[in-house]
């Protein structure tokens, strides 16, 4: 059987990964990985999290399954942590959820829980979006199709043609909204904008699948939920997707949520049905040390400031790189203008630069990035932003 197989092409993000860590250049920089990292490089596990550790050390007495849909106080705290505790759909008793195992777990189970509520659905993308949207959806049976996002000319968002295209959705197709910090370009909706697609959304009454990964690292954890807090109180059904791995630093601890909203209470309790036989079918119970890390950490008012507190500081980090490499361009004698990075949010943007100039950059200079230019802004720090505008400067 394995010999009908052919070998699927590497993923670009981790070949770049490792052609970095075999290159023996002493101011090599990595651009490519989309993990925050501090100033010297190192992805530190948080404070609060170290502490909700040792608690779950002390307190955990059992090893046993904890049941397809996770820990009930972990669902009730991503909830009102995404929706808001007073959100309209939180208090009809319309949101349901799951822990998942990741961001991209609940994006699985989204994907074979709307094959199951139609399985003629078209999911929309943005133009660019994450590399493995699409594949995930593919995966799972579901045609993805594109809408206009980024005007890669202007590095501006393609507002007007977007609003055009979804006009002409209909109700039974599917369309992934990224909450904030969109990823890959940085260029998020701003609340007006979020408000007309909304209203919108309401209008062609297809279903808004919202992607949540970056919550807290574009403008605050209240701010980025914007988009997904007003969609909650105004459409019928909604999907909701989100990540503890950048916000809480527990990447490899693996753990999301998947939100799904009904028209009533009823309508939800039906559809979270379907949703827990999906998840039974794919992994059947979900992993649980993550969640009770993040459980542990919301339910304490001195660890949930803490968290907020080491939040900032990462948010404040990255707004100051992208300021740090405009400046120092600009500092250089750089005359292209590079404004455009600062404008935008969260771990990435696109510099603007042609795959030649990427592939110049990696060649001569060992500057790791993906041939769309898209760059890590947590890879830039004050050790390495002189070298990098330098080098970016040679090959303009």
């Amino acid at each position: 059987m394995f010999n009908k197989l052919t070998a699927m092409p590497a993923d670009p993000i981790l070949g770049l990964l490792t052609k970095y860590r075999e290159d023996n250049h002493t101011q090599k920089v990595d651009l490519g990985v989309g993990v925050y990292k501090d100033e010297s490089g190192h992805t530190p596990i948080l404070t609060c999290v170290k502490k909700a550790e040792k608690y779950r050390l002390d307190t955990e007495s059992t090893k046993v399954y904890i049941g397809p849909t996770g820990s009930a106080d972990f669902n009730r705290l991503m909830s009102e942590l995404a929706f808001g505790a007073e959100n309209q759909a939180i208090l009809a008793n319309r949101v349901r959820t799951v822990s998942t195992p990741g961001g991209t777990g609940a994006l699985r189970v989204a994907a074979d829980f709307i094959k199951r509520c139609n399985p003629n659905s078209v999911l929309w993308v943005s133009d660019p979006t994450w590399a493995n949207h699409t594949g995930l959806f593919e995966a799972a049976g579901i045609t993805v199709k594109t809408y206009p996002y980024y005007d890669y000319d202007t590095k501006s968002l393609k507002f007007a043609e977007m609003k055009s295209a979804l006009s002409e959705i209909g109700s039974d197709d599917v369309v992934l909204l990224h909450a904030c910090c969109h990823n890959p370009s940085g260029m998020d909706l701003n609340q007006q904008q979020w408000d007309e697609i909304i209203e919108l959304t309401a209008e062609q009454g297809f279903t808004p699948l919202i992607d949540m990964a970056y919550q807290g690292f574009g403008d605050g954890v209240d701010e980025d939920a914007y988009g997904v807090r007003k969609m909650a109180a105004t459409v019928d059904n909604m999907i909701l997707c989100s990540s503890c791995s950048k916000n809480f630093g527990l990447y490899r601890e693996r753990i999301g949520a998947c939100s799904i909203i009904g028209k009533d209470a009823a309508a939800s309790d039906v559809a979270f049905s379907v949703l827990l036989y999906v998840v039974r079918c794919i992994y059947s119970m979900p992993p649980a040390h993550g969640a009770a890390i993040v459980e542990t950490i919301l339910g304490s008012n001195e660890l949930k400031q803490e968290w907020l507190d080491e939040l900032t500081v990462m948010r404040d980090r990255i707004n100051g790189n992208r300021a740090m490499l405009v400046n120092k361009l600009k500092e250089i004698g750089v005359t292209r203008n590079f404004d455009f990075i600062t404008e935008q949010k969260g771990m990435f943007s696109f510099l603007g630069i042609t795959p030649k100039q990427v592939a110049q950059l990696q060649s001569d200079y060992s500057v790791y990035m993906v041939d769309s230019s898209r760059i890590s802004i947590a890879g830039i720090g004050t050790g390495n932003v002189d070298y990098l505008a330098k080098s970016i400067a040679k090959v303009l």
